[in-house]
């Protein structure tokens, strides 16, 4: 395999997670009578350039299909993010009628509809049917299509660039990430603001978020790599901001080359921080699998114990993040019951790999575990916070990463 920015021989391992289906493949019941495809799931990375991805198995069409599951607004703090996000932005950037607002990976309309609300002219671009389609019920333009150079350069003929673009946790998702980069250039208008959320791979590392990987992430992020990337392709990163989402994520802020923004200290300090943490170097890839094999193990452990002593489990949240988690840890329904979600697109389905049902809240309070495994931990508090209910019947909570925690 070769580096997906600079071609170049990949001979770095950094953790190697057996093997798993793509994390949002949810099953049917017709599925579990058939059999179900798995891909190796392991991680390399590029020394020159830091570029750290998932070794390609898996065609992006095949992970971002009709049936993709997961929909931004099941969560009322990502859509509080979002709200948050369109005021900061609208006020910094002076978006008003006369601008145009253009989302890349709109999913189902969570945040265009803050944009929409404040009467600013906007679309979105997303290449998920189910979740297209609930935007537009939500009243947005969307369309329909995977983004790239070809589609920004496009649109961009049609008068249709952006005073503002949005790409939330989208960027790790692209396996031609050069094309990605160089549509944002071609989309943006000479004095646009193209703004980049996604998970930080110093975060990652510092707290061991192996089940941040799956195939569906084709790359692991830092600013470091991402400033080499954008340069690459026109872009010039003049703003960054840290963010407790997803466990630690950066939202960066590029334009065009050639516009001349002016940078904030933001950027260097960012990647002195990088640099100081070992990401420069090797020892601290070839140290993670390690750490995350004793994770794994101590997870394993525990629901054994738990299930030893006649302990009732269920989880909650059909996350890909747990997926990674209870597919690298080979937990099925023996040892897990069930596991609840809110999204419409899950429920009445089955996680890939483990084949645990998904079902409703009513479930869980019907059946009241002792014990509720938070697959998604990076919104543990308001998950808990949503089923305080479950500790009238002496339920416990339980998240694995970056340890185990029990409250």
């Amino acid at each position: 395999m070769t580096c997906r920015h600079c071609g170049a021989p990949l001979t770095r391992n950094f953790v190697d997670l057996g093997t798993a289906p793509p994390s949002n493949a949810y099953l049917s019941a017709a599925d579990l009578d058939a059999p179900e495809l798995h891909f190796p799931l392991r991680v390399k990375v590029r020394d020159a350039c830091l570029l750290v991805q998932t070794q390609d198995f898996a065609d992006a069409s095949a992970l971002f299909n009709a049936d993709y599951g997961y929909f931004s607004a099941t969560s009322s703090s990502w859509l509080a993010h979002a709200e948050r996000y369109v005021a900061d932005m609208t006020a910094r950037f002076d978006l008003g009628p006369d601008s145009v607002v253009a989302e890349v990976a709109a999913n189902d309309g969570y945040l265009l509809q803050y944009v929409a609300a404040r009467k600013i002219p906007c679309y979105g671009i997303e290449p998920t049917a189910g979740t297209a389609a609930a935007a537009r019920a939500r009243g947005i333009e969307i369309v329909e299509a995977f983004f790239g150079e070809a589609l920004g350069c496009s649109l961009a003929a049609e008068g249709r660039q952006a005073d503002l673009i949005a790409a939330n946790n989208v960027l790790a998702h692209v396996p031609d990430i050069n094309d990605f980069a160089r549509g944002f250039t071609a989309l943006l208008k000479p004095d646009g603001v193209a703004t980049f959320e996604f998970p930080h791979l110093l975060r990652l590392i510092e707290q061991a978020q192996f089940d941040t990987i799956y195939h569906e992430h084709f790359s692991y992020l830092s600013l470091t790599a991402v400033t080499r990337i954008f340069a690459a392709a026109g872009l010039a990163v003049f703003d960054v901001e840290e963010l407790p989402t997803h466990g630690g994520s950066l939202r960066v802020f590029a334009a065009r080359a050639d516009a001349g923004r002016q940078i904030t200290a933001a950027p260097a300090r960012v990647l002195a921080e990088e640099q100081a943490a070992g990401l420069c170097d090797g020892a601290v890839y070839d140290a993670f699998q390690a750490r995350a094999e004793a994770i794994k193990n101590d997870f394993l452990g525990t629901l054994l114990a738990m299930r030893a002593s006649g302990l009732t489990i269920a989880a909650y949240g059909a996350a890909a993040k747990g997926n990674t988690l209870l597919n690298y840890a080979g937990v099925r329904g023996d040892l897990i019951d069930f596991v609840v979600d809110r999204s419409p697109g899950k429920v009445g389905r089955y996680l890939p790999g483990s084949r645990i049902p998904i079902v409703t809240e009513g479930v869980l309070r019907e059946r009241r575990p002792d014990r509720i495994v938070i697959l998604p931990w990076n919104i543990a508090d308001e998950i808990a916070g949503q089923l305080d209910y479950a500790r009238a019947w002496g339920a416990l909570f339980l998240t694995a990463v970056p340890e185990i925690r029990e409250f």
